[in-house]
């Protein structure tokens, strides 16, 4: 597998950095932000609309493209990034995540998980080896292992065995990723433990036991405080090995993007940018707004003064707010369009933080793509 991930510069304050992952595909710049494309699409946004304001990589769900169209037929059609027409990077979750957000129709066994079709209530039984075979025919760049999430707070009891299931899922994953060997894709192994520090130090030390090309940190984002994340991440980044991706899921605030950022990760994921846009809110360099309010009714500034994506260059908070008023769907997409280039904008500044510190510039960077 040719693909290599290079550090490039460390913060001198924090423990930030920028690092270059190769591949096959091209390079990708880190840290970075994935916006979620469930389906193979970011919802109402074109892959071109998120070429242009910066987006590189997106992650998409490997149960429910499991379920419609199926991996078979992504397959024929030469892969995902061919069957959405998507020139940058594809990350595909496993379908851990569902086991967190579809508890009612699922059941947990050291076998796999055994769902309940949201769609037409058949029976779906996904096993470790199975979602590696899954994300095998999508043609992912990265394919997550499939882990056990609990719900936050959870009891040291269900933590621990929770545990014990990943970890087990986790070289059984490993093992099948092996033996298909796929030519471009990476494979991520996902620490778990809850809010338990000594259980996440567990999980991750077993996982880089079994080796992986990139880790990441799960069961986050899932009911603790902004305090208990960040102690659960300051443990975990610290051993992570440092010439490996580390991807911290689920993450979605500007805020706690910044606070994963200063302790060292790489990669994050969330729906916020384009859930909160299509009803009404997003974020702006004059904090988060609702567009639906009455204030922006006769408001005839751009959505964000400072922002120069192409909402905010044609379009006042008036007209957005109307057409929120009207229920038409161009809202929606004008107001994604915009969420989707400020958290790339906020990504970007962080980047070139870390890189001044260092003495070097975007250009230096582009330089050794």
């Amino acid at each position: 597998m040719h693909f290599s991930f290079t550090v490039i510069a460390e913060s001198k304050r924090h423990k930030g950095r920028v690092g270059i992952l190769k591949t096959p595909r091209g390079s990708l710049v880190t840290p970075a932000f994935m916006p979620v494309a469930t389906y193979g699409a970011v919802k109402s946004l074109s892959p071109d609309e998120l070429y242009e304001v910066g987006t590189r990589i997106i992650v998409s769900n490997t149960y429910h493209l499991h379920l419609r169209p199926g991996e078979e037929l992504i397959r024929k059609a030469g892969g995902l990034h061919a069957f959405m027409n998507w020139k940058g990077f594809i990350l595909t979750d496993s379908g851990g995540f569902q086991i967190f957000s579809l508890s009612k129709l699922r059941r947990v066994t050291e076998d796999g998980v055994r769902f309940r079709s949201p769609i037409d209530g058949r029976e779906v039984f996904l096993t470790p080896e199975k979602a590696v075979r899954i994300q095998n025919a999508l043609g992912s760049d990265i394919a997550m292992v499939l882990d056990y999430p609990v719900k936050l707070p959870a009891t040291r009891e269900e933590t621990e065995k929770a545990l014990a299931i990943t970890t087990s899922w986790a070289k059984r994953s490993r093992e099948e990723f092996l033996k298909l060997a796929h030519p471009y894709q990476m494979q991520f192994g996902i620490v778990q433990g809850g809010l338990y520090e000594d259980l996440r130090l567990q999980s991750a030390r077993e996982l880089m036991e079994i080796g992986f090309e990139g880790y990441a940190v799960g069961g986050l984002a899932l009911g603790e405080s902004r305090e208990e994340r960040n102690r659960i991440l300051d443990v975990v980044l610290e051993v992570l090995p440092s010439d490996r991706i580390r991807y911290v899921m689920g993450v979605g605030l500007p805020e706690d993007i910044e606070d994963a950022v200063v302790r060292g990760a790489d990669l994050f994921d969330c729906v916020l940018p384009t859930r909160n846009p299509r009803r009404g809110t997003v974020f702006t360099s004059e904090g988060k707004i609702n567009l639906k309010s009455a204030r922006y009714a006769e408001d005839f500034t751009p959505l964000d003064p400072l922002c120069e994506c192409y909402t905010c260059r044609n379009y006042t908070r008036a007209y957005l707010r109307h057409l929120f008023k009207t229920n038409e769907t161009l809202a929606g997409r004008l107001a994604s369009l915009h969420s989707i280039h400020f958290y790339n904008r906020l990504l970007d500044r962080l980047r070139r933080e870390i890189l001044a510190e260092n003495g070097l510039s975007v250009e230096d960077v582009i330089a050794r793509l």
